[in-house]
């Protein structure tokens, strides 16, 4: 296998963190868009990849609400269109997922064959490209993650850390349940992935849907809990963060209570088990404060 890999997504978070590998060609808009299709048989031309990794998505929740067709172009009709590219190549693609295609109400982790059952356009849009990818004849990974951040972009991390230097009160839900994921670890997952396709040539068995999120679980509360006892050891104020139920901050899309994964599988099939959540947490966070954000 031999060629870059083409890591769509420009400049997004998990994007920016699969870039540090000297293999990766990173597109984004305007050059690559899913809202422009012949773009994207433009981009797969010009980089004649041997490996994709789909890390662009409509990632805005709420607004998908009212926003639907752009929320499907994006994560349905896009990877469609990616995925009959890679087919006709024969090159394999790695199409990265959301807990939200969950409704939330298991009480234990979910495995990847539970049933799906979205409960707002974003996660059945994203379910809908799931489908697209799976049923376009591609040697296709499709990896599930959740609660993405990372110490550039739009995330739960800076936006906690930026609102803690005016604060002296949060309230956060604490009764939704998942596991944060840092964007560098589910980067450095898909690139490991991506090397042993490289080393041993694609295998039927690697097909499929996999979830991949950071070891252990947590709330929102919680995880904002864990970001400021970090940020405390460089100085920062820490507000108090008092929990409230889900009930007590309505959003036009709901979320899921539930959002655990279970990554046996990916553990099983690539030996790959991203690390504890919270040791992440420790880590992004030295990383905000030595770029003196």
């Amino acid at each position: 296998m031999t060629g870059p890999i083409l890591v769509t997504g420009g400049a997004g978070q998990l994007a920016t963190a699969l870039s540090s590998a000297p293999s990766v060609r990173r597109v984004g808009r305007p050059d690559f868009d899913f809202d422009r299709p012949e773009t994207i048989a433009a981009c797969f031309r010009a980089v004649s990849p041997c490996l994709v990794v789909n890390a662009a998505a409509y990632t805005a929740v709420d607004t998908a609400e009212s926003d639907a067709d752009a929320a499907y172009r994006a994560n349905r009709d896009g990877p469609a269109e990616l995925a009959r590219l890679c087919a006709a190549a024969g090159v394999p693609l790695i199409h990265v997922s959301t807990d939200y295609v969950f409704d939330g109400t298991k009480a234990a982790p979910y495995v990847e064959t539970d049933p799906t059952g979205p409960q707002g356009v974003y996660g059945a849009s994203k379910l809908a490209g799931e489908q697209a990818v799976l049923s376009s004849g591609a040697h296709a990974i499709i990896l599930r993650t959740a609660w993405v951040y990372g110490p550039i972009g739009k995330n739960f991390l800076l936006t906690m850390l930026n609102l803690g230097k005016t604060r002296d009160k949060l309230t956060v839900v604490a009764d939704q349940h998942g596991c944060p994921t840092a964007a560098d670890d589910l980067a450095a997952a898909i690139l490991a992935i991506a090397g042993r396709i490289a080393q041993d040539g694609w295998d039927d068995r690697y097909g499929g849907v996999y979830h991949a999120a950071g070891t252990g679980e947590t709330t929102w509360c919680d995880f904002a809990r864990a970001i400021f006892q970090e940020a405390q050891r460089h100085g920062a104020k820490v507000p108090v963060v008092e929990p409230i139920p889900t009930s007590a901050y309505p959003t036009p899309a709901k979320r899921p209570a539930n959002s655990r994964l279970d990554c046996g599988r990916l553990e099983s099939v690539f030996g790959v088990r991203l690390p504890a959540w919270r040791d992440s947490v420790a880590r992004t966070v030295d990383a905000v404060f030595a770029a003196g954000r």
